[in-house]
């Protein structure tokens, strides 16, 4: 409380971009990823507000060149999501007046290029849609985790259409079973891990599975690749996308019994 005033607040820093390359030349390339991180701290600084006492607030100075320090103590490739983890619970623990971090990153997607057929070494093209994820770290360990994907781009010519929607006299859509289906789909899935101490060792497990919900979710709005598969409305599409993304997680994770996820 503040003077009588219920008094919920947090403070930090967004749009930190850094880069971080791992030169791996016996192993198939180098690996860049690059990252838009976004930090904020819940903490014990209500003397901030009230009286101008600046002594508990963590200059966002502070916050964005530990994410620079702490991207370069990765030394091996880590997923967007194992970094998220380390720098919430960095922030939680690191400083007594912190008792939660929020840690939101949307990575850029950059693709290894293919030359003459063969992965190029060290050459990279940008990619269309992004990898995003979303942690919540306390002071106790206790976790939040979602992943996501944002502007993912799809577009199919044919097997598309609109009919029997409300009409009235301000109404100009003619019906059809017949138009092109353009959408950019935004997903989220959120894990279940209550402490740190259930994350998976696999560093890249939260990659496979982002892989793997975009996978199901194009090969649902397209169908087979020689038939395709009818679109009657984008709520259709949406829903039948949704449904396919859950089954497969349900049938993965019953053949991995230490896993779990919910969406």
């Amino acid at each position: 409380m503040a003077e009588g005033f219920k008094l919920d607040q947090k403070h930090g820093k967004s749009r930190v971009r850094v880069s971080r390359v791992w030169r791996q030349p016996l192993s198939g390339g180098d690996a860049i990823v690059e990252w838009n991180v976004s930090v904020s701290l819940f903490s014990d600084c209500l003397p901030a507000y009230t009286s101008g006492d600046n002594s508990a607030i963590v200059a966002t100075d502070s916050m964005k060149n530990t994410v620079y320090a702490k991207a370069k103590e990765c030394s091996e490739v880590v997923s967007v999501e194992v970094f998220a983890i380390i720098l919430a619970r960095h922030f939680s623990s690191f400083y007594p007046q912190v008792s939660a971090a929020e840690v939101k990153i949307v990575e850029k997607p950059w693709e290894r290029m293919v030359v003459s057929g063969r992965p190029h070494s060290h050459g990279f093209k940008l990619g269309s849609e992004m990898h995003t994820t979303e942690v919540t770290a306390k002071k106790c360990g206790a976790l939040s985790l979602a992943s996501g994907i944002q502007q993912l781009s799809l577009l199919k010519t044919t097997m598309s259409g609109f009919e029997e929607f409300v009409r009235d006299k301000y109404t100009l859509l003619p019906e059809t079973r017949e138009r092109m289906m353009a959408t950019e789909v935004t997903t989220s899935w959120r894990y279940t891990y209550d402490h740190v101490s259930q994350i998976p060792p696999d560093p890249f497990c939260f990659t496979e599975r982002y892989k793997d919900v975009k996978k199901v979710l194009e090969e649902t709005f397209f169908g087979p690749p020689d038939t395709g598969v009818y679109s009657p409305s984008v709520q259709n599409t949406l829903y039948l996308m949704a449904k396919a993304v859950l089954n497969s997680l349900i049938m993965m994770f019953m053949c991995r019994p230490t896993s779990h996820m919910e969406q």
